[in-house]
């Protein structure tokens, strides 16, 4: 087997954290955390990324939450009404809410905070329009009286409250008076903090104006380079850091400063397959199309050595977009088979040519977003051009180039990518593919078994009762679905030992009840 990407050497790291000017930990009332990637937009219904709505989260409400064991809860509400249907959700909010400008915060603000996602003339593209809507098949919200909405859908789920969850609440006159650019910049937010400033590429600063929340003053610092980050986390600038890179581990845990805390993450990582109009014409663009070509690239990439070797840690291959326990049981992990795939790809039409190449073919990643991300993009071109799939990898800025280039489904054919899952319902993992056009449906699969066979899973009163057809979508997506098969994010947080934090498996990074250690 090839030898694989190799690291630096941890002491070069702990030079780096040396040379590192020390300044003084942040104050008693303050918490940093250094993020590998910039906000996009502070518009609640642009929102698309989760290091994007991890601060979001902070700035807005949401009429319910998702707790750490999982569960979803209230949070704004406080008395909810279904209809026998299941297609109309009547809330009744806490009184005396506010928006962070002293404005009372009614049944008014919620209804118009759902309906203004939805609006067509907004032209949003974010997970609450993109996603959340789609899934939900959100059709208005209506004010009942000044504490009571009715959020009304087109289909019964059971993915509903937990949805709503993801639904930022904001104030309307306060939006009404701004333009989508200024309300991209100037969040006018429901929650416990506000936007003190917004120094793009740099940091963003919130100040605290209400409870819940430990401490005054939220800095989330933009570090893309992953030893960067570390270095800052051991010499003291900052509490938090994500995406640890699996080599920096060990100067982390022996800084006396910082720990690293390991967690079994839920998103779920792939090479997206590209099979709409947005790569017509490009190589590899049509024999990606054949799922005969898609299942035999399946055998190509060694996913465990990537694991061992690239994230330093040992994971067992996705069987599908479900994470565990929720997913089919009776898939199983395909193995790392090169033989196996030049095999299938002979028998599929793609023989090597004289030169030893199959077909071209471009994969794009971005850099620096994920864990160890452009080693893993390089280790997957090389896997592929070992079989004869010319790969050409191209590594991409995060915010300004890949994201956009996801939004309008031009990327590719091949590319990188994670997205976030739950362990709370299947169909929410599944919902990236809740229509062929969905916002998340990335790689415009259009599959009509698995859409008719959605349909009946939502309709159904429980999880438990749309499990047979979960089994068999998931089936579907094992043996001819639109991606190849990655793994399960792990997910390594710095953690100086000031801080008393501990972090989710859905990469939240929810600090209301962070706190310094006694």
């Amino acid at each position: 087997m090839r030898t694989l990407f190799r690291f630096g050497a941890v002491a070069a790291l702990l030079g780096a954290a040396l040379s590192t000017t020390a300044l003084a930990a942040p104050p008693d009332n303050t918490i940093v955390v250094g993020l590998s990637a910039d906000a996009s937009t502070f518009d609640p219904a642009q929102i698309s990324s989760r290091d994007n709505s991890n601060i979001a989260k902070h700035i807005f409400a949401t009429l319910f939450r998702v707790t750490f064991e999982g569960e979803v809860e209230p949070y704004l509400v406080e008395d909810t009404k279904v209809s026998d249907d299941g297609l109309a959700y009547t809330f009744k909010i806490k009184d005396g809410l506010t928006c962070d400008d002293g404005e009372p915060l009614t049944a008014e603000d919620v209804a118009y905070s759902f309906n203004r996602a939805a609006d067509p003339a907004n032209a949003f593209t974010g997970n609450t329009p993109g996603f959340v809507y789609t899934t939900l098949g959100f059709k208005s919200a209506e004010v009942v009286d000044d504490l009571d909405v009715k959020i009304n859908l087109s289909a019964k789920t059971t993915l509903a409250l937990g949805m709503m969850a993801q639904v930022y609440i904001h104030c309307k006159d306060s939006y009404e008076k701004m333009t989508l650019e200024e309300a991209a910049a100037n969040p006018i937010g429901s929650g416990s903090y506000r936007l003190a400033s917004w120094d793009r590429g740099s940091q963003i600063v919130l100040e605290k104006v209400k409870d819940p929340g430990t401490f005054d003053t939220i800095v989330w610092r933009v570090i893309p380079e992953a030893s960067t980050r570390t270095a800052e986390l051991i010499a003291g600038n900052v509490d938090i850091i994500t995406n640890v890179a699996p080599d920096q581990i060990e100067a982390i845990d022996a800084s006396g400063t910082a720990v690293v805390e390991k967690v079994s993450g839920t998103r779920r990582m792939q090479v997206g397959f590209n099979l709409g109009e947005g790569v017509a014409g490009m190589p590899g663009a049509k024999e990606i199309q054949d799922p005969k070509v898609r299942w035999a690239l399946q055998y190509a990439v060694d996913v465990p050595s990537i694991c061992t070797q690239l994230l330093g840690t040992e994971c067992e291959r996705m069987t599908s977009l479900v994470n565990p326990p929720n997913g089919n049981p009776d898939l199983k992990p395909v193995p790392y088979d090169p033989d196996m795939a030049e095999k299938l790809l002979d028998e599929a039409g793609y023989p090597r040519g004289e030169n030893g190449v199959r077909f071209n073919i471009r994969l794009q990643g971005p850099r620096g977003r994920y864990l160890n991300d452009a080693n893993v993009v390089q280790a997957i071109g090389q896997y592929l051009s070992d079989i004869g799939v010319e790969t050409e990898v191209e590594l991409l800025e995060w915010a300004s180039v890949y994201s956009p280039l996801l939004r309008t489904k031009e990327m590719g054919p091949l590319f990188f990518l994670g997205q976030g899952g739950v362990t709370w319902n299947p169909l929410y993992d599944m919902s990236l593919f809740s229509t062929p056009d969905a916002a998340t449906n990335y790689q415009s699969w259009k599959d009509p078994r698995w859409f008719d066979d959605w349909k009946l899973a939502l309709a159904a009163d429980t999880v438990e009762e749309a499990r047979p057809i979960i089994n068999r979508m998931l089936k579907l997506f094992y043996d001819e679905g639109p991606w190849l098969q990655l793994y399960f994010q792990p997910d390594f947080y710095g953690v100086s030992n000031r801080i008393d934090w501990t972090p989710r498996r859905d990469e939240e990074i929810e600090l209301f009840a962070a706190a310094l250690k006694q």
